[in-house]
């Protein structure tokens, strides 16, 4: 026989009351608590998307600021440093070989000179800020300048003793020869290396920040995504619970809500996608392609320089034909173990890949342009580099059979079919090639900065707390006419 209940025994057990105590404490058990609850769930996971979105977007403002307007333009104007130290060097030996003649080029190389000068000062002042923070390469800035200094100390004293010398076009006396070879291998064995370095470990800082950066961008522009989408789980949740318990279709203010939270997340995924193609583009079609061009014409100066060297001290000539190989092969590479072998081998590259564009047989600076932006431009480029080899081939080849006054006349002319007017056509396209990459980073650049700042409110940076905001006061006011029947 089963005991009967006392009078004051619960009627179920303890296994039917826990599922409701926990729901009863927090007021869920109710269905204004469940409206509370389903709200701020959805306000919280509108929260989540309001923070990873300003991240990722900042992220993306981060890495077009790095690129476009701070580090990269900064990088880029240390390669005109090393430009400018070569073309000094390069101009100081045109004027020693002229003699103490008056030549139309004479001039003209003093004023490059001194413009070589200030460019370099403005170069250095920039590499200076690039490097703040970073002793090693603040070093190498101040060491730089004060080696220039030093530098146009015994150029000035070269280029005094070279006048006062009463000679013709050609190699100076001894005493010039011996003060420029101070000069020059400072400028060969320090300064020119230094400068090289600081244009280097600047390129390495904002290919470090790119791919920081534009990592962050891509992987914010998944987590946009993903929370955008928990929110609007979260808002389907609390509008399918509204229109059970209350039988109504549709709750204006919470459609509108989701309605502009679609179009919200839709546009920052659009936005992050675009604005990792347009970092992608600053990069690599841009400041990748303008760094290697303008390295690729300071060097150029530098085989300049050492084509006039070349007969400027003929006690150095085997040393200084050495350095030529050994700097064009930086900027084309093929195949070489001397001059000779390096012409005809540049001539059977360059046919190729005239014929075909694809068929990029060489290396070096130009051989890295070939394979990432093949075209007419870069085509002008070699074509008239393998002019100035030509040129070079024919000035030694003169100078070996003695013409030494017809082999100045071909370096330094600058009428059609002379070295120094062929090797200004040479740089001249090499600029237009670099003008062509650097309009195409600036637009990228522009294109990243308008997208950011292109919305109906202004920048993205007041677009997204607005309209998170805007969801949240939405959600509120969608469900506070149905927790106002329960009053």
């Amino acid at each position: 026989m089963l005991a009967s209940a006392g009078p004051g025994a619960p009627l179920h057990g303890p296994r039917g009351r826990r599922p409701t105590a926990g729901l009863g404490r927090l007021g869920l058990r109710a269905t204004p608590g469940r409206v509370r609850a389903f709200a701020a769930v959805v306000v919280l996971a509108m929260a989540g998307f309001y923070i990873v979105a300003s991240i990722a977007v900042g992220n993306a403002r981060d890495g077009l600021r790095v690129i476009g307007h701070d580090a990269g333009p900064q990088v880029l104007a240390t390669a005109d440093l090393y430009f400018a130290l070569s073309d000094m060097d390069s101009q100081v030996a045109d004027i020693l070989l002229a003699g103490s003649g008056s030549r139309p080029g004479t001039g003209r190389a003093l004023i490059r000179y001194s413009q070589d000068r200030a460019t370099a000062d403005r170069a250095a002042l920039q590499a200076a800020e690039l490097s703040a923070g970073d002793p090693t390469d603040q070093a190498s800035v101040r060491s730089v300048l004060d080696g220039l200094g030093q530098y146009e100390r015994l150029a000035s004293q070269a280029m005094v003793l070279g006048r006062q010398a009463n000679r013709p076009p050609g190699p100076p006396p001894a005493a010039v020869i011996a003060v420029y070879r101070q000069a020059t291998d400072l400028m060969k064995l320090q300064l020119l290396p230094q400068a090289y370095n600081l244009t280097l470990a600047g390129g390495a800082t904002v290919r470090e920040a790119y791919e920081a950066k534009r990592s962050a961008v891509s992987s914010g522009r998944v987590w946009v995504a993903l929370t955008g989408l928990a929110v609007l789980v979260a808002l389907a949740g609390l509008q399918f619970f509204l229109a059970a318990r209350f039988r109504r279709q549709v709750n204006f203010a919470l459609a509108l809500a989701t309605a502009g939270l679609i179009v919200l997340g839709v546009s920052a995924v659009r936005l992050l996608s675009g604005e990792a193609a347009q970092l992608q583009l600053a990069k690599a079609d841009g400041f990748d392609s303008i760094l290697t061009m303008s390295r690729a014409r300071a060097i150029s100066n530098s085989m300049r320089a050492d084509e006039i060297r070349f007969l400027l001290d003929p006690g150095r000539a085997d040393i200084y034909s050495l350095d030529y190989l050994d700097v064009a092969q930086t900027i084309l590479y093929v195949p070489s173990g001397n001059l000779g072998e390096y012409y005809t081998g540049l001539g059977t590259a360059e046919r190729a890949y005239q014929a075909n564009s694809r068929s990029v047989s060489f290396l070096g600076f130009f051989g890295e342009e070939a394979h990432a932006h093949p075209g007419p431009a870069l085509t002008v480029v070699l074509t008239r580099f393998e002019q100035v080899q030509a040129d070079d081939q024919r000035m030694r080849q003169l100078a070996g059979a003695g013409h030494s006054q017809q082999a100045i006349a071909v370096l330094t002319g600058q009428t059609a079919g002379s070295s120094g007017y062929d090797f200004d056509r040479y740089d001249q396209a090499v600029v237009s090639l670099i003008s062509l990459h650097r309009q195409a980073f600036d637009q990228a650049v522009r294109t990243g900065d308008q997208d950011l700042g292109r919305s109906v409110l202004g920048s993205w940076a007041s677009l997204l707390p607005v309209a998170a905001l805007g969801v949240a006061l939405l959600v509120i006011a969608g469900v506070r006419p149905r927790l106002a029947e329960y009053r």
